[in-house]
């Protein structure tokens, strides 16, 4: 039985103000592990493909198990998916487009600008070719995401297909956890070899941090199981049952938005782009397909729209990473205005 409940109403906080207090503390806490993680083995798009998404999505994970053992509507859970999944790909790197930019290729836009500008077509000599090898580094995240925003088309459209039917069953949670196991095992392959070329090797301290998010992992869990069980017994206002799948799916997607911010400030906008792309895949497929394994996952009226729109998106990024390098602000902003419509769509519905 966990005692932290039981502490907490000894001291009169036993209370969803107190559990939301816990549930940010405790995924910064995770998340401030990440930087320790980072000098470990894992860097750039290794971390946000790999570490960061199932350290940001541990919430959605333990909702899933929380709303499986209770009487909550399983709808719920892919709406809190789907809330999740659409913030990060388009609000989440919309805004830090907006306020910073976001450059993946930051000195191949500077050349093309300094061509365009004096009309001329830039000549290659050796000093361009060692700004070529310099870049190497900046393509190589590029493919990485690009790569990523791919598996998020194809992971989106494959539950859109599955739950034509209008719910998603157990071999469809087969089929989605396959998927989730099968590109987890790629990414591993790939830090690994990384590793193997640059002699890195995961110490003692790397584990100890893993045990750090164990007991982070601890307090989340209570954090959400108490938050889930309060607004469950909502039946009036705006924090009530009914808006579960929302209000959650805002709440555990606030750690990715500090991850955004912090990130794109540092103009780190591979990490960025890679966190909250990869954190996806915790959602859909992993989360969906976990629940649909241990019961029936009936779709809610905006499943359609918010796969239509993950699939949409990241064939936008992928686009501009493509062409341009990056997140112009103008995308930024289309970004931005999608999520509005989104929001407003569901809660008309």
């Amino acid at each position: 039985m966990n005692p932290v409940p039981g502490w907490l109403s000894l001291l009169g906080l036993n209370d969803p103000i107190t559990y939301t207090v816990l549930f940010l503390a405790s995924s910064l806490f995770i998340l401030w592990r990440l930087e320790s993680i980072m000098d470990r083995g894992f860097e750039g798009t290794a971390l946000g493909t790999l570490v960061m998404p199932l350290c940001s999505g541990l919430g959605n994970l333990l909702f899933v198990f929380i709303v499986a053992r209770s009487d909550t509507p399983a709808q719920e859970v892919m709406t809190n998916a789907l809330v999740n999944n659409v913030t990060n790909l388009t609000l989440l790197l919309g805004l830090p487009a907006i306020l910073w930019g976001l450059a993946i290729m930051p000195s191949a836009s500077a050349t093309i600008a300094s061509g365009a500008s004096s009309g001329k077509r830039p000549r290659r000599t050796r000093a361009g070719k060692a700004g070529a090898d310099a870049d190497l580094p900046n393509r190589l995240n590029r493919l990485s995401i690009i790569l990523t925003l791919v598996a998020v088309m194809f992971f989106s459209g494959t539950t859109w297909a599955l739950a034509q039917d209008g719910v998603l069953g157990f071999s469809d949670g087969l089929v989605l956890v396959g998927m989730f196991v099968f590109w987890q095992s790629f990414q591993v392959f790939d830090v690994l070899k990384h590793n193997a070329r640059q002699r890195v090797t995961l110490g003692p301290g790397f584990w100890l941090d893993l045990a750090l998010v164990v007991v982070g992992g601890v307090v989340l869990f209570t954090s959400i199981d108490e938050l889930v069980t309060w607004l469950s017994s909502q039946q009036t206002g705006f924090f009530r049952a009914d808006n579960l799948g929302w209000l959650t799916g805002w709440l555990m997607v606030l750690p990715n938005a500090l991850l955004a911010f912090y990130y794109a400030a540092r103009r780190r906008a591979e990490v960025v782009y890679a966190s909250q792309v990869g954190d996806g895949h915790i959602c859909i497929p992993l989360g969906v397909g976990l629940f649909a394994l241990m019961k029936p996952l009936p779709m809610p009226a905006n499943a359609d729209l918010g796969l239509m729109l993950l699939m949409a998106g990241a064939g936008l990024h992928a686009l501009l990473l493509l062409v341009t390098g990056g997140l112009a602000r103008w995308a930024g902003w289309l970004l931005v205005a999608a999520y509005t419509a989104f929001v407003l769509n569901g809660w008309a519905g």
